[in-house]
């Protein structure tokens, strides 16, 4: 079995193993457990990042240069 690398990846194995199947886990009703929000593999308390216009543009640019410079490698 492979490693399980973050906590919320390790809250839903649990789950897994607590219910049994995705399904069960999906319709749990064990709402008073600690995990339960937890139980899709991912965090609902982190929020969205929003970036400005210029952050977008600046990401951009640094993705674009990066593959430009990749490309140049491959040949």
């Amino acid at each position: 079995m492979s490693e399980i690398k973050t906590f919320s990846k390790a809250f839903r194995a649990y789950c897994l193993g607590c219910s049994g199947t995705a399904h069960e886990v999906k319709i749990c009703t064990v709402t008073h457990c600690e995990l339960y929000p937890f139980r899709f593999g991912k965090n609902p308390y982190l929020k969205k990042r929003e970036y400005t216009d210029e952050q977008k543009q600046a990401m951009r640019e640094r993705l674009n240069n990066v593959r430009s410079k990749s490309n140049a490698l491959k040949t």
